[in-house]
């Protein structure tokens, strides 16, 4: 189906895809969004469902409410870490909603398609996975456009409700930041800031049950 250079442009995107946090204030236009949204509704989604909605927030007074509640969350967990830990946690650039020239919530609708959904029915949560996988689509398209996202995740639901005018049963499942940088890190943010590490996939692998590592395929 594909070309050896095709294969290796689509696993380029994927592992250089990176969540950014610093922006430019530079415009994006219109058609290269459409574009991005366009590939997040050709996500896959549990009983071809797509729960998702897009609120493109372009107001500075706008995006301002929503920093606050990022900022105010963010305060709010610092608790939870103690010492240098909550040293470098509060240190951490964890948002840039004010600094880039879109903000776009994403949500997911569990009413759309009614009470049975195909597949639904037994993992309810199957709504708001369909809709990460919409996310996913727009970060390596984001990033296939040479643009930067960052994925905001500090904020009280109801906060964002209130700002954005969701109705109550909308989920307002990711806060994504959209915009130019001149600050694409080469590797994971939080990986630069020995927060944390990438973990060895060859110790998350299991064969035929749970902890079994002993690798061992039919017919070898």
């Amino acid at each position: 189906m594909f070309t050896q250079k095709e294969r290796e442009v689509i696993y380029d995107v994927i592992y250089k895809r990176r969540d950014v946090r610093t922006f430019l204030p530079d415009p994006v236009s219109p058609e290269v969004i459409q574009r991005v949204l366009q590939a997040a509704h050709h996500a896959p989604s549990v009983g071809f469902m797509q729960p998702w909605n897009f609120i493109i927030v372009s107001s500075v007074e706008i995006k301002e409410r929503l920093a606050w509640a990022a900022e105010k969350e963010r305060k709010a967990l610092a608790i939870h870490y103690e010492d240098d830990r909550k040293t470098k946690f509060l240190e951490l650039k964890v948002e840039g909603i004010k600094q880039a020239p879109l903000t776009i919530c994403v949500t997911c609708d569990s009413t759309r398609g009614g009470s049975h959904v195909l597949g639904r029915n037994s993992i309810p949560e199957t709504d708001i996975l369909s809709v990460a996988c919409a996310v996913q689509n727009m970060w390596l398209t984001t990033y296939a456009e040479g643009l930067a996202m960052g994925w905001v995740s500090f904020y009280k639901k109801n906060d964002v409700r209130d700002i954005l005018q969701i109705p109550p049963h909308i989920d307002p499942i990711a806060l994504i930041s959209v915009g130019y940088t001149n600050e694409y890190p080469s590797s994971p943010i939080l990986e630069q800031a020995n927060w944390e590490k990438r973990r060895s996939l060859e110790n998350l692998i299991f064969y035929e049950e749970w902890g079994n590592q002993e690798r061992k395929f039919i017919g070898e």
